[in-house]
């Protein structure tokens, strides 16, 4: 297959970790190309495509994409456009990895909006999956609907849910509940062929199995996803501390940590790799900013199985029937 091309200055451990988490996907025998500036140290064997400039964590996304033409940004969207790379992998700004892959890959056919698609862990069962996580801070409820179609087909591809239940994130589980777009949003999505929709569902279902994908808007979505980081990393830190807390503590700590650590791993978000922006004419992975080497090898290896399932392909000729709305 082609390589996956690695953002190699994306993120805030660029480019020492990422480099690590290239490498080590090379040895898995997984085709990486990175994209950075000429004479970067430390890419040993692996191809570098050339990019002199770097789109900031705090840079506007669409400027830094418009103005920075040779980031590596830019140069990793295009080698996936023009056929050199099968997929962009990112930790770097979120919003100009979303533009660059979307003005470079262009979208697909019939859908309005790329979405953020993010998988959400949930203790002892396949993750659910979260869209849009940050893309559109407003939405129409046709849109809700394509995600719904999105996020579908990316759940059977990725994680084998044959069929994915859909959920819609509301303010109560009725029919009924919410504001004009979720009202809205519910009646098109009932009526949607191809999709199984179970009705609304609340901030409490997203790390239950109560839906496999749950759609929102954008604005949403992010601060839903944020708050459970959030929360995750306070609750485990408060977990070590209260161990550590008095000596006597530490013969429990030591028996609970075998059974501790798999749910840390199971919750962390390194083990997924991070999104994929679902809608743009590519695979496109963007990592959390903090992302590590760890990280970043779960990130290619996602990019490569995206890459590999045809899942482009199959969103496109979804969306080659009539639009939905």
């Amino acid at each position: 297959m082609l390589p996956i091309a690695v953002d190699a200055m994306g993120g805030d451990k660029a480019p020492g970790d990422i480099l690590a988490g290239a490498h080590a996907a090379a040895a898995l025998g997984i085709p990486v190309v990175l994209v950075g500036p000429e004479g970067l140290d430390g890419i040993g064997d692996l191809p570098l495509i050339h990019a002199s400039e770097v789109i900031a964590m705090d840079d506007d996304p669409a400027a830094g994409v418009r103005r920075k033409k040779d980031s590596t940004l830019v140069r990793a969207a295009e080698a996936v456009r023009d056929g050199k790379a099968s997929a962009m992998v990112s930790a770097g700004n979120t919003g100009a990895t979303m533009a660059s892959a979307l003005l470079r890959m262009g979208r697909v056919k019939g859908v309005n909006r790329p979405a953020i698609a993010t998988p959400i862990p949930v203790p002892g069962f396949l993750p659910n999956i979260l869209l849009d996580a940050g893309a559109n801070a407003e939405v129409s409820a046709e849109w809700l609907v394509q995600f719904a179609q999105m996020g579908s087909i990316y759940a059977r591809l990725r994680f084998g849910i044959e069929e994915p239940k859909v959920g819609l994130l509301s303010i109560g589980e009725e029919p009924g509940k919410g504001d004009t777009l979720r009202k809205e949003a519910f009646e098109l999505l009932s009526a949607a062929p191809g999709i199984h929709f179970i009705g609304n569902v609340e901030g409490r279902d997203l790390m239950n199995k109560t839906a496999d994908v749950i759609v929102t808007d954008g604005f949403t979505g992010n601060v839903a996803l944020k708050t459970l980081e959030g929360g995750l990393k306070t609750l485990f830190a408060a977990l070590l501390n209260a161990f550590a807390a008095k000596p006597e503590y530490k013969e429990h700590a030591d028996a609970l940590f075998p059974a501790i650590l798999p749910l840390y791993e199971q919750m962390s978000p390194d083990t997924y790799g991070g999104a994929v922006l679902l809608g743009v004419d590519g695979i496109c992975i963007i990592s959390h900013g903090s992302s590590g080497e760890k990280a970043m090898l779960n990130a290619i290896k996602v990019a490569e199985e995206l890459a590999n399932s045809g899942m482009v392909a199959e969103i496109a000729a979804a969306f080659a029937a009539p639009a939905v709305g």
